[in-house]
């Protein structure tokens, strides 16, 4: 194969907070590259057109794998244009391949002897952990919990149960319209005395970070309305 296969990050919001958040190398590869496959075509030519790509937008090549798209047509792209040239792989936001539909192309690139090169930026997962101030060594992921109530709470009680007894940070996430939804269920099931973080618009000028008991969060006043967030669960 020709081709590398570049794990592309875009910034956690707001494209203007890019000169924070994305090296200057990661520019350079994405300015060398015509090829993307995306969570997001829409979002994606934004994102490459406000790096500066050299190349006007239009002579670019996006082809999408989200949810509502082929994955077939997208791993049809990557195989035929790996042969000459290399392909990036951008999510809808931050990291590639992590809450992300991308990894399947990844997945395809080692099976093929591609070589995968995943560029430094930012990951919401990692930035809540670090600053939580829960266990960083021990975490589990589970991604967008159950939407069903009954489902939900059992979910919630079982990832609970994890962190008091094993000591292992419990990490989730919903979209941002059902945020407040999920977080008073988390504060009617856990314990009092459970720990919970927040992390919401991480990177971005209106970044909040806060960490406190299940009691303590119930007297607070907390606006998660349409706002990415990330939630963690500790002893």
């Amino acid at each position: 194969m020709e081709g590398k296969l570049y794990l592309i990050p875009l910034t956690l919001g707001d494209f203007d907070t890019m000169d924070n958040v994305l090296p200057v190398f990661n520019r350079q590869i994405i300015h060398s590259l015509t090829a993307f496959i995306v969570e997001n075509a829409r979002t994606a030519r934004r994102f490459i057109k406000k790096t500066g790509h050299p190349l006007p937008i239009h002579e670019l090549t996006f082809v999408e794998i989200g949810k509502h798209d082929s994955v077939a047509d997208a791993l049809s792209f990557f195989n035929e244009t790996i042969r000459h040239q290399s392909v990036g792989l951008l999510s809808e936001a931050g990291t590639p391949c992590v809450a992300d539909p991308g990894a399947v192309i990844v997945k395809e690139a080692h099976e093929n002897n591609v070589e995968v090169i995943p560029l430094v930026g930012p990951n919401s997962i990692i930035l809540a952990l670090m600053a939580s101030g829960f266990n960083g060594q021990d975490f589990a992921f589970h991604g967008y919990l159950p939407v069903d109530k009954k489902q939900l709470a059992q979910k919630i009680r079982g990832m609970e149960l994890i962190a008091r007894k094993e000591g292992q940070t419990q990490i989730f996430i919903e979209t941002p319209f059902r945020n407040r939804q999920l977080f008073e269920q988390v504060l009617k099931i856990c314990n009092a005395g459970t720990k919970l973080c927040i992390a919401v618009n991480l990177t971005l000028p209106s970044q909040m970070i806060r960490t406190l008991s299940i009691e303590a969060w119930k007297k607070q006043k907390v606006d998660l309305a349409k706002k990415p967030a990330v939630f963690l669960i500790s002893k």
